[in-house]
């Protein structure tokens, strides 16, 4: 009877370890659920803000007018249509400083940047330029043929979010400075800006554009040019270049960036991808970009976190039993229920503390209480505090290791690994001398949970 009485408690305890996920599970769903607020907010901030900006150009732009005479039912008509021809830089240089700024709503923030950008470059005017054609897409294209009238040129740059622009830019082209005008003319559905010029020359034309541009979260620069080079520099101290092209060079330090890319036609193929998307096929150009993130993410950790529940609560109990075992103590499963609510409501209070101090605190701060709380309850269950602080420096140990494993986002899986190893192998030296079956028939916490058998004598009752 004791024997059945002491495996129905490992497997109650084993039970119980996984009834501790349910709580676990809540609290990560909460996670998500925090972050969804995070990303509405950071969307609110977008709606009243520019959001990441994405710049493309500069692009020459000469359109025509074609006359084309079609017959119909023996009638002849005349009919107009636009041909546009269009011109990428042959050399592109942009240099950016970037000014970042976090702004906040309620406790979530995004990181707004200004910037001053600076585009200079040549452009290929010239007739003998072969240049690229978008509007009827069997046109054969001469600029010579006299069914084509040329109209006004002008210079497009394109924006993702044109509220940045804080002021109003201007072309300086060869000696002259000419103001840009709102939209970029570019195609429908493309935002931005242009400039009118009064004729193409016929030597290549050298562009300078000073623009003040404002986003958030994340810069992008398409590199239209044959040689195109960005050179970015910035005060946030933590940033992320994705895109098609990593930096050639890039310098971090905790007051800021420097970061320079370089490419050309012969990487990119800009011209024919260029072409492909006037005519409306859809293809996303390459880009240098740099995102502005967070160093940690604070929700991303507490998930982590959350994923050791099952192994830090398992060790948990592992060790609350052995010390149980071997001190020849009885604990209840409703003590060990108790002590695994109070590891599974860390992770509610770390997350709730994340929000407003940042997740170091955050997680110190709940280990103490965790700690403290399951000290000084088990103080009382094992008997004395000695052996409630011993428990509790045993528990702040696994806070430690736990936190080692979060930060050490390469190397996790070998340290918990590891930790899992020597785990068993502390389990396995400290009870390589145990004679389970005797403990099994002698063991207080074993023979607590006996029920007192009914008395099966006969009493008599004298009158």
């Amino acid at each position: 009877m004791v024997k059945q009485i002491f495996t129905h408690k490992i497997a109650l305890l084993l039970l119980l370890c996984l009834l501790m996920m349910i709580p676990v599970h809540a609290i990560m769903e909460l996670n998500r659920e925090r972050q969804a607020y995070r990303s509405q907010a950071i969307h609110s901030i977008m709606a009243s803000h520019s959001g990441p900006q994405r710049l493309m150009g500069p692009v020459l732009v000469q359109p025509y007018t074609r006359t084309v005479t079609v017959e119909q039912d023996g009638k002849h008509f005349v009919r107009k249509e636009q041909v546009y021809r269009y011109l990428l830089p042959k050399r592109l240089d942009v240099r950016a400083s970037m000014e970042v700024t976090p702004r906040k709503l309620g406790i979530y923030q995004a990181q707004i940047y200004h910037s001053r950008l600076s585009l200079s470059g040549l452009m290929p005017t010239s007739l003998a330029d072969k240049g690229l054609v978008a509007g009827n897409p069997n046109l054969s294209f001469d600029p010579a043929d006299p069914a084509l009238a040329p109209g006004k040129p002008y210079l497009s740059l394109i924006l993702s979010d044109a509220r940045g622009i804080s002021r109003v830019p201007e072309l300086q082209w060869g000696e002259q400075r000419i103001p840009f005008a709102p939209g970029a003319q570019l195609g429908d559905g493309r935002v931005g800006i242009h400039a009118p010029l009064d004729a193409l020359p016929d030597e290549d034309g050298r562009f300078r554009i000073e623009l003040d541009l404002q986003g958030m979260n994340a810069l992008e620069v398409v590199p239209l040019g044959q040689d195109s080079r960005f050179h970015l520099s910035g005060n946030w101290p933590h940033p992320n270049f994705l895109g098609d092209f990593l930096p050639g060079e890039r310098t971090l330090a905790d007051q800021g960036f420097e970061a320079s890319w370089q490419t050309s036609w012969f990487a990119t193929d800009m011209e024919s991808r260029f072409n492909r998307m006037m005519k409306g096929a859809g293809t996303k150009l390459p880009s240098f970009s740099v995102s502005l993130v967070q160093p940690v993410d604070h929700y991303q950790l507490n998930e982590r976190a959350a994923k050791y529940a099952l192994l830090f609560i398992g060790l948990t109990f592992i060790s609350f039993f052995m010390f149980e075992l071997l001190k020849g103590l009885r604990v209840h499963p409703i003590q060990y229920a108790l002590v695994g609510m109070g590891l599974a409501i860390f992770y509610l209070v770390l997350l709730a503390l994340t929000e407003h101090l940042g997740f170091t605190w955050a997680y110190l701060i709940a280990a103490l209480a965790s700690v403290a709380l399951n000290g000084f309850y088990l103080s009382h269950v094992l008997g004395g505090p000695k052996q409630g602080m011993g428990f509790a420096a045993l528990l702040g140990l696994v806070y430690a290791i736990l936190f080692g494993l979060l930060q050490a986002e390469e190397t996790a899986l070998l340290l918990g690994a590891l930790l899992l190893f020597a785990t068993l192998a502390l389990v396995m030296g400290l009870t390589r001398k145990l004679d389970w079956y005797q403990v099994m028939e002698s063991s207080p916490s074993a023979t607590a949970w006996a029920a007192p058998q009914p008395s099966t004598s006969n009493t008599s009752h004298q009158p």
